[in-house]
């Protein structure tokens, strides 16, 4: 159990990608359904934010006390964080607290095919860059020619909606929303792998900046007036499926093996595995929320299975210069 935790066992990265590809689709499908309902988009990141505190924040403590028996200064935030405090500032603001705001505000202006291709349709695109400039990978043919595929995929499987996104209304609002979203998570992917951190220690220290920032500001601003909230007057079945799907689901579980995958397969070709989930939501929404199929859609769908296929190639190092 402890190898496959520490994302060195040869079927944690198969697995990890499995079921992060399973819990981002149903997040997509579910997060735009959710805007049909009573809950606000702040007040569903509260959910998930306090969901999967309920789980980790204790974890975390019960962990970092016993590391601190051996090592006094481990951990930061009074020991509910198991990373140093400026690693669990940066990648809790991208990865826990901005990366929620973002997305569920968008889902709340543009519908679900928007989402599906500016969220994990983008993430190749921003961690091929990222991790370009930050790990100093180098993209060889087949990855830009499986990178191509991938965002042509994407674009086909929602390209109708996108093209009309700025003809008027709100969508675009959402729009930037997602891929602002998109950046966000990956800025945190490639922060992981620079950082060679651990799965559960990286989810703790995301969980653990996103409670400690985001939920006394979000009380503080609806207390004073400045936001409002349906916490309390929506149904207590709504807000606890929110905190167990979003926090339980999408923060604990997923968080854990979307490192694990990180540390598998590296956030570039992590990224190219994710892209099966824009398809993925996309025939869920025709399923469940009554979107029409069309032909880019399956068109899309193949294009982004060939793209993984030239895509997950071994990354290679920029070569060091030397000085003579």
């Amino acid at each position: 159990m402890n190898q496959l935790l520490s994302g060195n066992s040869p079927r944690s990265g198969l697995w990890a990608a499995v079921v992060t590809v399973v819990i981002w689709t149903a997040f997509i499908i579910i997060a735009r359904a959710s805007a049909q309902h009573s809950l606000l988009p702040l007040d569903i990141t509260w959910a998930r934010i306090v969901g999967a505190s309920v789980i980790l924040l204790p974890w975390s403590w019960w962990t970092v006390r016993k590391q601190r028996r051996v090592q006094p200064h481990t951990g930061s935030f009074g020991g509910f964080s198991p990373l140093p405090w400026r690693i669990t500032v940066v990648t809790g603001f991208f990865g826990g607290f901005a990366y929620a705001v973002l997305a569920y505000n968008g889902f709340f202006y543009a519908p679900a095919a928007h989402g599906s291709v500016l969220m994990p349709g983008s993430l190749p695109l921003w961690t091929s860059v990222l991790a370009v400039f930050l790990l100093g990978e180098r993209l060889h043919g087949y990855r830009l020619l499986g990178l191509a595929m991938i965002l042509t995929g994407d674009l086909l499987v929602g390209g109708s909606s996108l093209w009309h996104a700025f003809d008027g209304g709100t969508v675009w609002v959402g729009d930037l929303l997602f891929m602002a979203a998109s950046a966000c998570w990956s800025t945190y992917s490639v922060l992981s792998r620079r950082y060679q951190l651990q799965p559960v220690d990286a989810t703790m220290a995301i969980t653990c900046f996103a409670f400690f920032s985001f939920v006394p500001l979000y009380a503080l601003l609806c207390s004073v007036g400045v936001l409002t909230t349906h916490l309390w007057t929506a149904p207590w079945q709504e807000v606890l499926w929110q905190a167990m799907f979003q926090g339980g689901g999408s923060v604990v579980l997923s968080g854990i093996s979307f490192t694990l995958m990180i540390r598998a397969y590296g956030p570039v070709r992590s990224t190219m595995l994710t892209a099966l989930v824009p398809g993925l939501s996309a025939l869920g929404a025709v399923i469940w929320l009554g979107e029409p199929l069309g032909w880019q859609i399956l068109l899309g769908l193949s294009l982004v299975t060939l793209g993984i296929v030239f895509g997950v190639q071994p990354a290679r190092s920029m070569p060091r210069k030397t000085v003579s």
